[in-house]
Formats: structure tokens, C-alpha cells, sequence
């Protein structure tokens, strides 16, 4: 016999159609201190696929922080404008890391570059990536905006701006933003969401200010939450409650329309 049962279990469906994940290049570290760690990477890519399994659209924006940070060179008196572009090549060997595990799953990935390099990956183009997506394919975005003083952050939220995704999932290692640091102040509380006026009002660390006003503009919503632990990406697509909410979620501005109509 078969067929659907009752005890067949519900199926799943996401609560988004199409994502932007922003991963740091920290989270491809594991407990080392640089570069990549494999089992890590497989991990995340093998997360990245259950979720594509489910009929998601997945683009992603990573970091370069495991192997090189603009920034603390640019502190300690490299030119800021080079140590940038340092750091952008550093999150396309990422990005091809990331290419290869997806891949070595059965999940078909292209990575886009903002910085033309063709033997490696496509060129950015806006409409080409959308193309992508649509097409099942995973969109990996590399090299930032191809600009120096601008972070991943930035990247992650024109990026997902442009390609019209429903939502920013930005991985990290806590499980939400809190009020302070919680390693440092026990008295730390963590919020279930904000607003982006909280998150600028506060100086909350969750993006830079850049990416946070471009969110706010777009009416793009954040959702911040703890990579380490195992299934979270699908939690969150799933539209479970966990680590915090930044923004409103399109079905919740819908429904607040409704209410205001009566």
C-alpha cells in the first residue's frame, strides 16, 4: 500500500522563498585560528543543501576573516584601500571552497565576483544571478561590492536588495544580539527582535551602520542566529523562533495591513 499515512510526518514548508545567507569567513575557521576547516565547511555546505532540498532560493555573501582582515592590516599602517582588496580575494578563495563542497553534495553553485577575475567565477551581474536562482542553482557572492571601505555586511544587503531575497540570515557564533556583550556581563539580555532604529539608537554591533540604513530602506528584515549549532538554517527557513529578528518579516507587514483595513 502506498500512499500518505497518518503517521506520515508533516511535510515542511519554508517560510521563505528566497534567502540571502551571510556567513562570516570566521565560520569556516571550526576551533582553529585560520584558514578553513574541512569537516566545518562540509557541515555548513551540507546545511546550505537541506535547505535547497526544500525548494529554496539560496544566495550567499561570505566574509574573509579566517584568512585575512582589511581592516586590522589597514590598523596597523597598511594602506586602507589595498588591505581591502586584500581582504575581498580572501573571501573568493572562501567562496570557491564553499563552491566545491555544495557541489561535491549534488547542489549545483555559481560563484559571482565583484572584482573580474574569469578563470575563477562569473562577473557579478544582477540579472545573471536572479537567472541562477531561478534556475535551482546555489549564488555565492564573492570579492564584497568590489570596493574598498565597505564591509561583507554591506555586500550581504545590496545583494540581497538587488536580487529581491525576502530576508538577510546572518550566521554567527551567539545565538542573537544581546544588550551587551555576554562573555563580559552575565546581566546581558538578548532580544527576540528590534527595530533597525533600535539596532543604529543603541549602536547594537549586529552590522555596520551601512548595511543597517540600507536594510531600513529596503524594508529588508535580519535574522541573526547561532551557526554552531546544527540545523539552524533550516530552523530559521522554517520559520522557527530562534536568535533575533531585526525588521519586520513580509507576512507580518501583510497581516499588520489587514488589521489597519479592518
Amino acid at each position: 500500500m502506498t500512499g500518505a499515512t497518518s503517521m506520515d510526518p508533516a511535510p515542511k514548508t519554508p517560510r521563505f522563498s528566497r534567502i540571502l545567507l551571510k556567513l562570516s569567513g570566521e565560520a569556516l575557521m571550526g576551533e582553529g585560528k585560520y584558514g578553513i576547516h574541512p569537516p566545518t565547511l562540509e557541515r555548513v555546505a551540507r546545511e546550505v543543501a537541506d535547505v535547497h532540498r526544500l525548494g529554496v532560493q539560496v544566495a550567499a555573501v561570505i566574509g574573509g576573516g579566517n584568512i585575512f582582515r582589511g581592516v586590522a592590516a589597514s590598523a596597523t599602517g597598511m594602506d586602507r584601500a589595498s588591505a581591502d582588496y586584500m581582504g575581498m580575494l580572501a573571501t573568493v578563495i572562501n567562496g570557491l571552497a564553499l563552491q566545491d563542497a555544495l557541489e561535491e553534495d549534488g547542489v549545483p553553485t555559481r560563484v559571482q565576483t565583484a572584482i573580474e577575475m574569469s578563470q575563477l567565477a562569473e562577473p557579478y551581474i544582477r540579472r545573471r544571478a536572479v537567472r541562477h536562482l531561478e534556475k535551482g542553482r546555489v549564488v555565492i557572492f564573492v570579492a564584497g561590492t568590489g570596493n574598498p571601505y565597505f564591509t561583507t555586511d554591506t555586500a550581504a544587503s545590496l545583494r540581497a536588495a538587488e536580487i529581491h531575497a525576502e530576508v538577510i540570515l546572518k550566521a554567527t557564533k551567539v545565538d542573537g544580539v544581546y544588550s551587551a556583550d555576554p562573555e563580559k556581563d552575565a546581566t546581558a539580555i538578548r532580544f527576540k527582535s528590534l527595530s533597525f532604529l533600535d539596532v543604529l539608537k543603541k549602536d547594537l554591533k549586529v552590522m555596520d551602520s551601512t548595511a543597517i540604513s540600507m536594510c531600513r530602506d529596503n524594508d529588508l528584515p535580519i535574522v541573526i542566529f547561532d551557526l554552531h549549532v546544527a540545523g539552524n538554517i533550516q530552523r530559521v527557513v522554517l520559520g522557527e523562533e530562534i536568535g533575533t529578528r531585526i525588521g519586520k518579516l513580509r507576512t507580518e507587514r501583510a497581516a499588520g495591513r489587514a488589521a489597519a483595513r479592518g
